[in-house]
């Protein structure tokens, strides 16, 4: 079994969109039937994030953390204890490529990590926009790390000591983990996720920070 987690504070506006992609990744025909399930972490949410999960026959899990980095982790185990051999993360604001899925287990590493696209620039500008992309690898060989594109063998997840219960870079300590051990890690932009551009992101340095730095 694949186990898919999606960490979420007060996500109600979003997480739909999120759970719909993951469902049609879930059906990819190259997984040949495998199943996949989906496992949303509510942390701390107090809007109908909660109803959205129910209503799309999705899992949920209510924890009061307030911690990302806790959130995946608990995702995570309650996923191993349910049998997953592979473990997948990504975002309530982000949506997976159809293949998000079996791209992950065709390169047969012990971990991916895939790249992002912003969704909508139309509060940027033209400036601001071309930094991003200076700094941006959208290749192969890239050295991204993004827990909303990120993908792990139970194994070497367990070997690694899983996700630090960090409120933010929780997926680059894991990934620098992972390395130091040696793991076999492939750096794709073949297993894509499109992120939102907000600047109010749960995280406190994640990724919506990084966009409102440009805007700065």
């Amino acid at each position: 079994m694949i186990g898919a987690v999606v960490p979420a504070h007060d996500e109600e506006a979003l997480i739909g969109r999120a759970l719909r992609a993951l469902i049609d990744a879930a059906a990819h025909p190259d997984l040949q039937g495998e199943e996949v399930r989906i496992l949303v972490v509510l942390d701390a949410c107090r809007d109908r994030t909660a109803d959205v999960v129910r209503s799309l026959g999705v899992q949920g899990l209510a924890i009061e953390a307030r911690n990302v980095g806790f959130a995946r982790a608990a995702g995570a185990q309650a996923l191993i204890e349910q049998g997953a051999r592979w473990l997948a993360f990504t975002d309530a604001d982000s949506v997976v490529a159809p293949n998000w899925f079996s791209r992950q287990l065709a390169f047969r590493t012990e971990a991916v990590c895939g790249v992002v696209e912003v969704d909508d620039w139309t509060r940027f500008t033209a400036e601001e926009r071309t930094a991003y992309e200076v700094g941006y690898t959208d290749a192969e060989d890239h050295r991204h790390i993004h827990g909303a594109n990120l993908g792990v063998s139970v194994s070497a997840y367990q070997q690694a000591g899983g996700f630090a219960q960090l409120c933010s870079h929780e997926d680059v300590d894991f990934v620098e983990r992972l390395h130091a051990l040696g793991m076999r890690i492939a750096w794709t932009n073949t297993v894509r996720v499109v992120t939102s551009a907000r600047q109010d992101g749960r995280a406190p340095d994640g990724f919506a920070a990084h966009m409102g730095r440009l805007r700065a």
